[in-house]
């Protein structure tokens, strides 16, 4: 996760230094060049094994070409020196060394790199830095906000920060109408509505989905675990876009030929052992009973509906693994996904415990969600093999999205479903 963070006032006595624990030890962020002139230090950390490091090295050696009064320090953490340097001065300024690239200037912060705002937001900052130093040497230099956003709880932010977490949003969002679940879960309220009452459809309800959203998480920390293991190779990114593709024909398959050829759904044979699992259910006598009946269904019924959309798991985990960030990082934007994922199906279960209403998910429909969750995973894998990068800007997911949207809704409308092929 991209972070941008804003460092307390100086409170020093050097007017560009920030002292650290050891009152005899200085981060140096500005220094006299030739002629008195005023050079500010742009210290950047990067790993030759970083795709994002890879991108900013060429930039920001440029832009210490094009501006004489820039002072680089370009240092690979590869080299335990420079790791232990970041780590000092990340502490020093109250933050964490948890990824790369990172920019420290200033007494402030950043990293992540985006090919269109880091420069233009880097440049942007240490002018300002610059000319805030000539004017007023006493006092610290205030952050550029012209590429920062304000986000409730957590301040200002740097605005390419926000692409995992929309991305994060929009790929667990999508993924949550997964017609599998939806079919398993649907079917189960309808039997609750005629035998359980409210009460237990809450119940049974409740933990069908909490085990539903465990076991999914599970299967994405698989997903992150190998991708971590097999680190930022270039080839396994481009193997990942290659099986988001292959799924991505199998649903958009499934969409024009649902009967026909291999297929990404429940299997028929395997239903009738569901409805039996969700039949015993309103059997049970007791509490115990029940809630063990409902967390073997979930587990059984999740290991089909994993078929449905095994693709975003994979390409959402293979994306996050190519930002670096620390593991406890990686894990958070897998619980945040997941509860993303589940939220329809609480939606759900909250408005059939409230209506005690029935509702079957319809051919149409699930085709459609087919359709949709096809095209936006052809779109993703078209870019992990051709772009990888391009993920990091918002507007690639968002864009992506609304498209899928905008093709599947025309379909829904327009294509003859009474037509088989």
């Amino acid at each position: 996760m991209f972070l941008l963070v804003l460092l307390l006032p100086f409170c020093l006595t050097a007017p560009w230094a920030i002292a650290q624990e050891n009152k005899e030890q200085q981060i140096i962020w500005a220094e006299q060049g030739d002629g008195d002139e005023l050079k500010v230090r742009l210290y950047f950390f990067w790993s030759p094994t970083c795709p994002h490091c890879d991108r900013a090295r060429p930039v920001i050696e440029q832009m210490q070409k094009n501006i004489p009064w820039l002072q680089l320090y370009s240092l690979s953490i590869a080299k335990p020196e420079n790791r232990h340097l970041y780590q000092q001065m990340a502490e020093a300024l109250g933050q964490e060394a948890r990824s790369v690239p990172a920019f420290l200037f200033c007494g402030y912060m950043t990293t992540g790199f985006h090919e269109e705002m880091t420069p233009v937001y880097l440049q942007s900052s240490l002018s300002d830095c610059r000319e805030q130093l000539l004017k007023a040497p006493d006092e610290s230099p205030e952050m550029a906000a012209d590429e920062m956003v304000h986000i409730p709880l957590f301040g200002p932010v740097d605005s390419q920060s926000l692409s995992l977490p929309v991305l994060t949003l929009i790929l667990a969002g999508l993924d949550s109408f997964n017609p599998c679940a939806f079919f398993v879960l649907l079917f189960l309220l309808s039997l609750l509505v005629h035998a359980g009452g409210r009460k237990r459809m809450l119940i049974i309800g409740g933990v069908f989905i909490g085990i539903s959203g465990l076991v999914y998480f599970l299967f994405m920390a698989a997903w992150l675990n190998l991708f971590m293991l097999v680190g930022d190779s270039r080839w396994i990114t481009a193997i990942a876009g290659v099986v988001a593709a292959g799924l991505a024909v199998i649903n958009i398959k499934d969409f024009f030929l649902p009967d026909r050829g291999v297929s990404l759904s429940i299997p028929d044979e395997a239903k009738p052992g569901l409805f039996k699992r969700m039949r015993g259910l309103l059997n049970a006598d007791n509490m115990p009973a029940m809630l063990i009946g409902t967390v073997v269904l979930a587990v059984v019924a999740n290991s089909y509906e994993l078929l449905c959309t095994a693709g975003f798991p994979m390409v959402y985990s293979r994306t996050l693994t190519l930002h670096e960030l620390s593991t406890a990082s990686y894990y958070l934007y897998l619980v945040l996904y997941n509860v993303v994922y589940v939220t329809p199906l609480m939606m759900i279960l909250g408005i059939f415990v409230f209506t005690l209403g029935t509702r079957k998910l319809q051919e149409k429909e699930g085709r459609v969600l087919k359709l949709l969750s096809g095209l936006m995973m052809m779109g993703l894998g078209l870019i992990l093999l051709l772009h990888p990068s391009a993920l990091d800007n918002v507007l690639t997911a968002a864009g992506l999205l609304l498209l899928s949207l905008l093709v599947a809704g025309l379909f829904y409308r327009y294509y003859p479903y009474d037509k088989r092929a």
